[in-house]
């Protein structure tokens, strides 16, 4: 019987969100023959429409928004050869505070038991090895990011399958060369120290215990986030171009949550112990 290959589960909120915290390990693991397995939580309604409408404003119509964002979502997956797309398919929740928030339907609004148990039939079909998701406060405080944290982790709970789960997150070393780089071409970066509003963004670098060079995939991470050109207010990374682009967002960095391997730390695996 042949051996069942390691398998890798990213549960992220929105189309797009996959291409710039996993982008470079979704298309190495794939790379090294590693099954990759992409869940996104909801539709993106509240995304830019064409000429970037913005929600609420005459000519954003949600529904087509929905059908441009999934067609996007679709060629980021080609882009890096992603082996299954998994969708939920709950609508777009907009940012924390919007009326939307409590749609009928949107994700924010809906139980986690109800959520979770979705999610956990999908870890039971696909057994991953690894699962990554968002911390807690879903990294920036989005109120979906943070919903796809916790039906995650109640998800895994549930199953107690995978043998890793990891937390995206970024060096707080890292924060200060993106404001520079920002600064350079005109785009408002913010601050990772806290606030009375958001808690501090990232993690000292002591603390992150995976760093994941994916250089040499950078030209498939800048692949899938320009795959969603109708969100180019938010995907400014592009405007660096993919040389230095590749240089600026080639380590990609996690705090590891749950180990059964016995793996030390820091690692430069997500599969370290596993192989």
């Amino acid at each position: 019987m042949a051996e069942r290959s390691l398998t890798l589960m990213a549960v992220h909120a929105h189309p797009d969100d996959e291409a710039t915290s996993t982008g470079g390990v979704l298309a190495r693991y794939a790379a090294e023959g590693v099954t990759t397995v992409l869940v996104t939580c909801t539709d993106g309604r509240c995304g830019d429409g064409p000429d970037g409408v913005k929600p609420g404003e005459d000519g954003h119509d949600p529904q087509s928004v929905v059908a441009m964002r999934r067609a996007e979502l679709a060629a980021s997956c080609e882009a890096l050869k992603v082996t299954h797309l998994e969708t939920l398919d709950y609508a777009d929740s907009g940012m924390m505070g919007w009326a939307t928030n409590e749609a009928p339907g949107a994700f924010w609004n809906t139980p986690v038991d109800e959520a979770a148990d979705r999610l956990a039939e999908l870890i039971r079909r696909y057994r991953p090895d690894v699962v990554v998701t968002y911390d807690e406060n879903g990294f920036y405080g989005h109120p979906d990011h943070i919903q796809a944290h916790r039906i995650t982790m109640a998800a895994v709970e549930r199953t107690d399958i995978p043998a890793k789960v990891y937390w995206t997150t970024v060096p707080r070393s890292a924060f200060r060369e993106f404001g520079k780089v920002m600064q350079e071409i005109g785009v408002e970066f913010p601050e990772p120290d806290a606030t009375d509003e958001m808690p501090a963004l990232g993690l000292p670098d002591d603390e992150i215990t995976t760093w994941v060079d994916t250089r040499a995939h950078g030209g498939q991470k800048f692949a899938s986030l320009a795959a969603h050109a109708s969100q180019a207010e938010n995907i400014f990374f592009l405007r660096l171009g993919q040389e230095r682009f590749t240089e600026l967002m080639g380590m990609e960095t996690f705090v590891r949550v749950r180990d059964r391997t016995g793996a030390s730390t820091p690692e430069d695996d997500l599969f370290a112990g596993l192989r």
